[in-house]
C-alpha cells in the first residue's frame, strides 16, 4: 500500500477502505509517512469530504491509537457530555451534578481551554484546592461512590487525533466537517462512556457560524457514535451572544453555583435544563427528554444537585465552603464599569467580542502556555433585549494587573443598542437524534 496512492484515490473523491484509513493513521503517528504527504491528503479530504462509513474508520483509528478507559467497572449506563465551545460556556459544571444527583454515572474527562476563557478544566481549577489531576483508580472509586468525577486527560488517549490536529491547525485544514467530527467524537469513544450528548455551539461566538454547518457537523457526529454503539444526541444552541452574565472563571464557578442554588438566568437555565434532559433520558432515569424536565427542575430545588456539587468538590481536594462564601474565590483589585451612551434596547451582544475582551484581562490563552488570572472577568449587567439609559452599566470589568483600554473598547463594541426590543429567538436551534 502506498500513501501516493491514497491521496491520488481522495483527490478524486473515491472512498478509501478502512486499511487504507488505517494505514496512513498509523503511518503518520509512528512518523513512518511525513507530514507533506499527509497535508496533501488532509486537503484532498477538505475539498471531497468522506462518507460515513469512512469518517466512522478514521475515529476509531483515532481511538485504537492509544490508550482507552475502561469504565466497566461502574454500574449504570455512562453518561458523557460535549460541547464544541463558547463565550460563557459553563454548563458542564451545571448539568454533571444534576444529571448524577438523579443516580446516572457521569465520567467526565475534559480539556483546558485555548482562546476566549478557559475551559472547563481551568473553571473548577479557580476552586481553591480542587485538582483534576486523579490517578484513573481514583477517577473510577469517585463514580462509583458519587456517581461523578471530573479530570484532566488520564492516559495517553487519541494520540493520533493531537498529532494530526497539530498539522491541520497549521495547514487550513480545521474547518472540515468530517475530520472535526472524527477529532470530537475519538476522544469521546476513548473516554469509555455508553452514552453522549453534544452542545454544538451554533453561531457568532461559536466554531461553527452558521445553522446549516452546525447541522451538518451535529448529524455526522451522531452518526458515528450511534454507527460505533453509542446512543449518541446533538443539541444545536443559540452563541450569537455570551451565555450567561458572567465570563471568566472563578465567576463562571459562581454563576454555575447559582444556577444550582436556583436562578434562573436567561439563556444559560435553559441550556442547562435541555441538555440535562437529554442526559438524563440516555441514561435511563425517564422515559423521554420530556418527562426529564420535571426532574432536572426538582433535583435543583430540593438541593440535591448543589449536594452533589459540594460532594464533586470534596472528593477532588477542593474547599465547598466557597459555595457559601464567594469571596473565598480568587478576587481581582481592580473594576471598570462600561457604560451606554445612548438609550434603547439591547439587540445583540458580540460574543466574541466579550471573549476577546476577557481574554485580554487574562481570562483567556493566546498561547498554551500562558498563565490564566482566574479571577479576571466580565460581569455583564445588561442582557439582549433590556431596556438601557444613557449612563447604565453594561458590564463591569474585573482585572489585576493587566491595562484594561483594549478589554473596555472591545466589550463596549459588543453591546448594540437599537431602538425596540428585538424579537426572541430560542436558545434551542435544532435537536439530531437519528
Amino acid at each position: 500500500m502506498q500513501i501516493a496512492d491514497i491521496i491520488r484515490k481522495k483527490k478524486q473523491g473515491q472512498e478509501l477502505s478502512k486499511e487504507e484509513i488505517y494505514f496512513f493513521v498509523n503511518g503518520y503517528t509512528s512518523e513512518n509517512i511525513p507530514d507533506y504527504q499527509i497535508s496533501a491528503l488532509l486537503m484532498a479530504i477538505w475539498f471531497t469530504g468522506m462518507t460515513k462509513e469512512e469518517t466512522s474508520h478514521l475515529t476509531m483509528a483515532f481511538v485504537e491509537s492509544g490508550d482507552t478507559m475502561d469504565l466497566s467497572a461502574i454500574p449504570g449506563i455512562k453518561v458523557d457530555k460535549h460541547s464544541t465551545g463558547g463565550v460563557g460556556d459553563k454548563i458542564s459544571l451545571i448539568v454533571l451534578p444534576v444529571v448524577s444527583a438523579l443516580g446516572i454515572p457521569v465520567a467526565k474527562i475534559s480539556g483546558k481551554g485555548l482562546g476566549h476563557t478557559g475551559g472547563t478544566l481551568d473553571k473548577l481549577e479557580a476552586i481553591p484546592g480542587f485538582t483534576t489531576e486523579i490517578k484513573l483508580e481514583d477517577f473510577i472509586s469517585y463514580v462509583q461512590s458519587s456517581n461523578v468525577a471530573l479530570a484532566g486527560q488520564t492516559g495517553d488517549l487519541t494520540p493520533a487525533d493531537k498529532k494530526f490536529y497539530a498539522l491541520r491547525d497549521v495547514t487550513e485544514t480545521v474547518d472540515s466537517i468530517p475530520l472535526i467530527a472524527a477529532s470530537i467524537m475519538s476522544k469521546k469513544l476513548a473516554s469509555g462512556s455508553d452514552a453522549i450528548v453534544l452542545d454544538v455551539k451554533t453561531g457568532e461566538g461559536a466554531f461553527m457560524k452558521d445553522l446549516e454547518h452546525s447541522r451538518k457537523l451535529a448529524r455526522t457526529m451522531v452518526e458515528i457514535g450511534n454507527h460505533l454503539g453509542r446512543q449518541t444526541v446533538a443539541l444545536l444552541t443559540d452563541m450569537n451572544e455570551p451565555l450567561g452574565r458572567e465570563i471568566g472563571n472563578a465567576n463562571e464557578v459562581m454563576e454555575a453555583v447559582e444556577i444550582l442554588k436556583g436562578k434562573k438566568i436567561k439563556g444559560l437555565y435553559d441550556v442547562a435544563l435541555e441538555i440535562s434532559s437529554y442526559m438524563i433520558w440516555l441514561g435511563g432515569a425517564a422515559g423521554s427528554h420530556e418527562e426529564a424536565r420535571p426532574l432536572v427542575e426538582e433535583v435543583i430545588h430540593s438541593g440535591k444537585a448543589l449536594a452533589k456539587f459540594r460532594e464533586l468538590i470534596k472528593n477532588q481536594g477542593g474547599n465547598p465552603a466557597f459555595i457559601d462564601d464567594y469571596s473565598l474565590l480568587p478576587q481581582t483589585r481592580n473594576s471598570q464599569e462600561i457604560l451606554a451612551d445612548q438609550s434603547g434596547y439591547i439587540k445583540g451582544i458580540t460574543a466574541t467580542d466579550i471573549g476577546y475582551a476577557a481574554m485580554h484581562l487574562g481570562a483567556g490563552r493566546q498561547t498554551k502556555e500562558d498563565q490564566l488570572d482566574y479571577a479576571a472577568g466580565i460581569h455583564l449587567n445588561k442582557l439582549v433585549g433590556d431596556k438601557v439609559e444613557p449612563g447604565d452599566v453594561l458590564c463591569v470589568l474585573h482585572f489585576n494587573d493587566k491595562d484594561p483600554a483594549s478589554a473596555a473598547k472591545l466589550a463596549k463594541k459588543a453591546f448594540i443598542i437599537g431602538e425596540a426590543p428585538p424579537a426572541h429567538e430560542s436558545y434551542i436551534l435544532d435537536v439530531i437524534v437519528e
